[in-house]
């Protein structure tokens, strides 16, 4: 099929590619001349493994284009997806770019006479496909509904393996308007061999928000577990969890074989979520609630137990120093997770600005991320350094605020001895194998700390 994808995005550029390396004939659009530079040249403008080697071979077979003209794009297709932004508003997500693209859409329906399948893709709240959406195309294109196809189509797309997500599909939910909308999403996706959920718009829309929500859930419960550990003697949340995963439901026994679920995942303690989807999606739900009249209570609560949490993690380096006023301390991480180069709602940058608050001097390093970001909005909250040995010496403590594998593999023996006060706070349990010289410190989360104080090791 001939497909549209406008918006390069992160959901809109790896959709593009995996439609294409499906056989589909793509093209995607956007506004920005250096992001289509970019991509026109087989790169992608945001780090995803495979997704520069998809991307070259489909641009290489000719399955796959990037334009900025949308009429041309619209009038060729047969399905137009919209996979614009949409981020925090004051009340909720901002649609603005959702209902842009709509209208643009619709004034280049306007020029053909031929039934095109308008689809979001952008991650939007219940009633926006059949509301904003529906009612910026017909406006725009003097067409009602049912001369355009109109659904709702949401990515479960996780960054670091986006490519094998989008290819190898856990799930693919399709919202409809009508049953001629539902047959051509159906044949786009015929060749795609999972579970498929064709529903309502609404329906659509919700599973969405109901899927990140219960991640968010799961990673703010493991962190509740994780405070109630912090303050009761011998206990160790990585053991208690571990026995939690241990429980049927959540790791069967297939074959005589323990089966482990990615969702266990989330069932463990950290520094918190962040990242584009989990903080924006829980906010927007939250949001939608009380725009019903419903109180979201496990909702808040889970905005709250993650809010809390970075905070607590600098509050244990704080009791260590005695002080952070003139502290030097080297954050382990930037992005939110592993595997990506996204800063966006970082735990690590939210205890980045409290140590920075409490009179602390930062450096930082990330295996993907080496400067600050040109909008300035890093400026003079910390400075991000090429290596951990540059990061890590003269600093009187290390907070690990990203898993990343490679921090656990660094040289510990002979990078403790150049630090002030050899003093790690590891916010992930990810060094935990990790063999320490004797003169260091090290405190995992979700135990009482081992007796002991940085003076002596001064």
């Amino acid at each position: 099929m001939k497909v549209a994808v406008v918006g390069t995005g992160y959901v809109g550029l790896t959709s593009g590619v995996g439609f294409a390396s499906r056989g589909h004939d793509v093209v995607c659009v956007d506004v920005s001349p250096e992001r289509i530079a970019t991509i026109r040249a087989g790169r992608a403008p945001f780090h995803e493994p495979g997704l520069p080697e998809l991307l070259q071979k489909v641009i290489a077979e000719g399955r796959l284009r990037v334009t900025d003209d949308l009429r041309r794009a619209i009038a060729e297709c047969e399905v137009a997806f919209i996979t614009v932004g949409t981020p925090d508003g004051e009340h909720g997500i901002d649609l603005r770019y959702v209902e842009r693209a709509a209208e643009d859409i619709g004034l280049a329906l306007r020029e053909t006479g031929e039934y095109r399948v308008v689809v979001v893709k952008s991650t939007v709240v219940p009633g926006t496909t059949d509301g904003v959406v529906r009612r910026a195309v017909e406006r725009a294109s003097g067409k009602p509904v049912g001369e355009f196809g109109l659904g709702m189509n949401p990515e479960f797309l996780r960054e670091g393996a986006a490519v094998d997500d989008f290819l190898q599909p856990d799930r693919i939910v399709v919202g409809s308007w009508d049953s001629r909308t539902e047959a051509v999403l159906a044949a786009l996706y015929e060749s795609f061999d999972c579970p498929k959920v064709f529903t309502t718009l609404r329906n659509a829309e919700m599973v969405k928000y109901a899927s990140n929500s219960l991640l968010a859930t799961l990673v703010s419960f493991s962190n509740e577990v994780a405070a109630l550990c912090e303050a009761t003697p011998d206990t160790d949340v990585d053991v208690v969890l571990r026995g939690v995963h241990l429980d049927r439901r959540l790791a069967p026994i297939v074959n005589g074989q323990r089966v482990r679920p990615g969702i266990v995942d989330f069932v463990w303690a950290g520094a918190g979520f962040g990242g584009s989807c989990l903080p924006k999606d829980v906010n927007a739900l939250r949001a939608y609630a009380r725009e019903r009249g419903i109180t979201p209570h496990v909702l808040d609560a889970v905005v709250a137990v993650n809010s809390s949490r970075p905070a607590q993690l600098c509050a244990l380096v704080e009791r260590e120093l005695g002080t952070l006023a003139g502290a030097r301390i080297a954050l382990l991480g930037l992005a939110f997770k592993p595997g990506t180069d996204d800063v966006r709602d970082s735990p690590a940058l939210a205890a980045a600005r409290v140590l920075a608050a409490g009179g602390a001097s930062l450096t930082a390093v990330d295996p993907l991320i080496r400067h600050a970001p040109s909008d300035g909005s890093w400026d003079g909250l910390l400075t991000v350094c090429e290596s951990a040995t540059e990061a890590l010496a003269g600093a009187d403590a290390a907070l690990v605020t990203t898993a990343w594998p490679e921090f656990a593999e660094l040289d510990w023996k002979s990078l403790c001895p150049t630090m002030r006060r050899p003093l790690v706070v590891d916010g992930r349990n990810a060094l935990r194998g990790v063999e320490w010289p004797a003169d260091a410190r090290y405190l995992g989360i979700g135990r009482v700390p081992d007796p002991g104080s940085i003076e002596a090791l001064a």
